[in-house]
């Protein structure tokens, strides 16, 4: 398998020093986070500290100044080792991105180098209890106050990633009736008054990153957090996703790898009937069939990176990679437990907790059906 299809020389090195970190630092710290359901914070600020908080942005602000292929494939090299805090990066991206793209210079300038450098954390709020993947229903209110003062948030957002534990939030929240064109983008800060975090959920994975609800009760937000133009949200919110669907195809990939080694090795040290089990043509054609299926999900999500990097759309060669991706982790993590017999059902191995991850990334930044949707209107032509 060729993990470094694609990159140039001073990719690969990029990715190089981040796939040593994560074998000497964050993959053997991985099982007891995610056992104590602790947040990795310290991890996050060596990521910052690598530069790898803000990998495709602009120099200027903190950024890498790299391309849109190289922050992906950081992300697989992080989940190969511990997923949770690959998602973390993530979302953090997907906040990041706003500001970068449509915030004001002023916005930029007070979040960006904070962000960019591991120091703050960021979250991104489109969510809500009614309104997941219909998200253009939600009702979180901005009401705009008289003469240019604060808007005051009002309203609940649910699964949102990092909460509690982020210091930034970009927040998307109705500021009319006006269906999609009615709802803004703010950028918010922990700890503003008004501002509170229901209790954390309790996930079937991801336990070492927090997931919590978020509460508004009359939080004011100043006019000049407002992200963009008022009314711009919604476009706001799906060009992060566009975005964040290549950072989750990316994390599938690094899962699925991260399985089908445990595999292997398990494979290549288990006996059975006088010989270890890899070389049972039954067990062979399985490993083949996953290292397959995860080399055509990362030249997938790679050639959708290529494609933003050249400025051609993207969205539907993202869809195509997060829906393929996605699929291919659930269906090779699944093999793995297979692979490992009744041991792939223990603890003692991490192939269980690699099968329990894998079914949120089908789900998070549009399930699969809705891409299935993205994908299945852009053949008709409309």
């Amino acid at each position: 398998m060729h993990r470094d299809f694609g990159l140039t020389d001073d990719q690969c090195e990029i990715v190089g020093a981040v796939r040593a970190f994560v074998r000497e630092v964050a993959a053997p710290a991985a099982p007891g986070f995610e056992e104590r359901k602790e947040f990795p914070r310290d991890l996050f600020r060596q990521l910052g500290q690598m530069g790898l908080a803000g990998v495709p942005y602009q120099e200027r602000y903190g950024g890498g100044g790299q391309t849109h292929l190289t922050y992906p494939a950081v992300l697989e090299e992080i989940a190969t080792g511990f997923l949770s805090q690959a998602i973390t990066v993530s979302v953090h991206h997907l906040s990041s991105f706003g500001i970068h793209e449509f915030g004001s210079d002023h916005l930029k300038e007070t979040y960006l180098p904070r962000l960019l450098a591991g120091e703050w954390l960021g979250a991104y709020a489109l969510s809500e209890a009614s309104s997941g993947s219909d998200a253009a229903s939600l009702r979180t209110r901005a009401q705009a106050t008289n003469g240019g003062g604060p808007y005051r948030l009002t309203g609940t957002k649910r699964f949102i990633s990092s909460a509690g534990e982020a210091e930034f939030y970009l927040v998307m929240a109705r500021t009319s009736e006006d269906g999609p064109k009615g709802i803004s983008a703010f950028a918010v800060e922990k700890g503003w008054p008004g501002f509170e975090f229901g209790a954390p959920e309790s996930k079937m994975g991801w336990h070492a990153s927090p997931m919590r609800e978020l509460v508004f009760e009359g939080c004011d937000v100043p006019a000049q957090n407002l992200v963009g133009e008022k009314g711009q949200g919604f476009t706001i919110a799906l060009a992060a996703l566009d975005a964040g669907r290549l950072g989750i195809s990316a994390c599938s990939v690094g899962l699925a790898q991260s399985a089908f080694e445990a595999a292997v090795a398990f494979a290549g040290d288990r006996q059975q009937f006088g010989r270890p089990i890899i070389e049972l043509e039954g067990i062979q054609f399985m490993l083949a069939d996953m290292a397959t299926s995860i080399e055509a999900a990362r030249r997938l999500y790679r050639e959708a990176a290529r494609l933003r990097d050249s400025g051609e759309r993207s969205t539907i060669a993202a869809s195509m990679a997060k829906v393929f991706a996605s699929d291919v982790a659930m269906r090779v993590t699944t093999d793995a437990v297979q692979v490992h017999g009744g041991y792939g059902y223990m603890r003692e191995y991490p192939v269980e907790r690699y099968l329990r991850e894998a079914k949120a990334l089908q789900i998070v930044e549009g399930t699969n059906q809705i891409q299935r949707m993205v994908i299945g209107r852009s053949l008709t032509g409309r």
